[in-house]
């Protein structure tokens, strides 16, 4: 990747200096829990989060039944369903139709509050809903699916089943104008790691959404149930209402509001200055705030960009004061609708029961 790729315009260029850790005049300052970059397992390192884009290699990857080796050449995707004109086309084809070019932050479902199962990048494609319209969508089809070419056998009331992973959406989703067939990220093609030849992009969506290796689309005048939407990926909470406790059973899909602290520096003047990023659903950051050793919250500074609605927000916060020893080192991030990130003991997500959808306020330890 060059670098015109990772810092596609000047403004990009000042916010990573204003970003780095390791700015003129400031010496990094490691987080006590910060994990190490294993590039056999990808995951993006805070304590290295530097640019705006994250590299190709940083990104994290995710294969349910492995990751399969696509043939190319005989490679199509298929449209059916309840259309009017099924079609079948190649990558060529799919790349001759109008394309858009978005940079979109994704997570995975099974991120933790400090995880590194996130990342921001270009992705390029065609929108899905000219498209489908283009193939005549039946009145009665309710919701689009998306079947992938890694499969695997499944124990469905003790009988084995062959099936594909498939993930679907509410036609509604599936027509927003940001959903995309992609075939490149950050400027390249898609690799098989990360579904290549072709996947879906759902701004706003966790990965689980994201379809990689993807060969089929199939409307439905009826909800898909299947592991991957009926089984699994699916948050288990409990809410109570006077001395009962209600549990329920929703299907991953839209991100929560969240925040962490990525990196810290010690300036000349003895301040540390914490840096990181926020984001969310689509919803715009309203402001994220700062928490040292359990104290006061105070409002940390924001980079605003246009454009970038379903990208990260970096922000940054000047620590004055900061003794020697062991401290901790809290971020919430506020919506524009009002949400609050929820600490752990919040009563939203204290009797969560799965990991999924982890958006607590990721509590981070730093030796000074």
């Amino acid at each position: 990747m060059t670098r015109r790729q990772l810092f596609p315009s000047a403004a990009a260029t000042a916010a990573f200096a204003r970003f780095s850790a390791a700015a003129p005049g400031e010496t990094p300052v490691p987080f006590a829990d910060a994990k190490p970059f294993n590039p056999e397992r990808p995951n993006l390192p805070w304590d290295k989060l530097e640019s705006w884009l994250t590299p190709t290699p940083e990104l994290f990857r995710v294969g349910h039944y492995g990751f399969p080796d696509v043939d190319m050449a005989k490679w199509k995707l298929d449209i059916g369903g309840m259309v009017e004109r099924p079609r079948s086309l190649s990558l060529d084809q799919l790349k001759r139709r109008a394309a858009k070019e978005r940079t979109v932050t994704i997570e995975c479902s099974g991120n933790g509050p400090a995880g590194g199962l996130i990342g921001n990048s270009k992705w390029t494609g065609t929108p899905l809903a000219p498209l489908l319209k283009e193939c005549g969508v039946k009145s009665e089809a309710i919701e689009a699916v998306f079947f992938a070419a890694d499969q695997g056998k499944e124990k469905i009331r003790n009988n084995d089943y062959e099936q594909q992973f498939a993930r679907s959406l509410d036609l509604r989703d599936a027509i927003k104008p940001d959903v995309l067939l992609c075939w490149a990220l950050n400027g390249e093609p898609l690799d098989k790691n990360h579904g290549a030849p072709l996947r879906l992009i759902v701004p706003g969506w966790y990965g689980i959404a994201w379809v990689k290796w993807l060969t089929r689309i199939e409307l439905h005048d009826r909800k898909y149930q299947a592991r991957f939407m009926g089984r699994d990926y699916v948050t288990i909470r409990g809410e109570k209402q006077g001395d009962k406790t209600i549990w329920r059973e929703t299907a991953v899909g839209r991100m929560n509001l969240k925040s962490v602290a990525a990196r810290a520096a010690r300036r000349e003047d003895g301040s540390i200055r914490v840096t990181g990023a926020a984001w969310s659903d689509g919803t715009p950051i309203k402001s994220v705030d700062v928490r040292i050793d359990g104290g006061e919250w105070a409002e940390a500074k924001l980079e605003r960009r246009k454009g970038a609605e379903h990208c990260w927000t970096f922000w940054s916060y000047e620590w004055r004061g900061a003794k020697p020893g062991e401290h901790t080192v809290a971020s919430r991030a506020t919506d524009a609708r009002g949400r609050v990130q929820p600490e752990a003991g919040d009563p939203s997500i204290a009797l969560k029961k799965t990991y999924w959808e982890a958006n607590q306020q990721a509590v981070r330890k730093i030796n000074l």
